[in-house]
């Protein structure tokens, strides 16, 4: 099924421009190795602990404006460490 088509058949899940109208972004803080991909990517949603970089989410459920940064974020984070969640 193409994207467009998933986003369609999706109904009223789907919000302006494809994206989802809820975004849950879920961190697994054992896999980070305070690479900071996450923070250059969306500092609104992502921030690095002072003393080990190991990610802190500061925001576990952002607006669908956020759901590009996240998902970039998600896709170049070495240690899998984010993923998120789109209803």
């Amino acid at each position: 099924m193409q994207r467009d088509e998933k986003a369609q058949s999706s109904g009223d899940q789907v919000g302006a421009g494809g994206r989802p109208k809820t975004v849950h972004v879920k961190i697994h803080r054992e896999r980070c190795i305070g690479a900071g991909h996450c923070v250059q990517c969306d500092p609104d949603v992502f921030s690095q602990d002072e003393d080990d970089g190991i990610v802190i989410l500061t925001n576990p459920e952002p607006s669908p404006a956020h759901y590009d940064a996240v998902k970039e974020a998600e896709q170049r984070c070495p240690s899998s460490t984010i993923q998120v969640v789109d209803d």
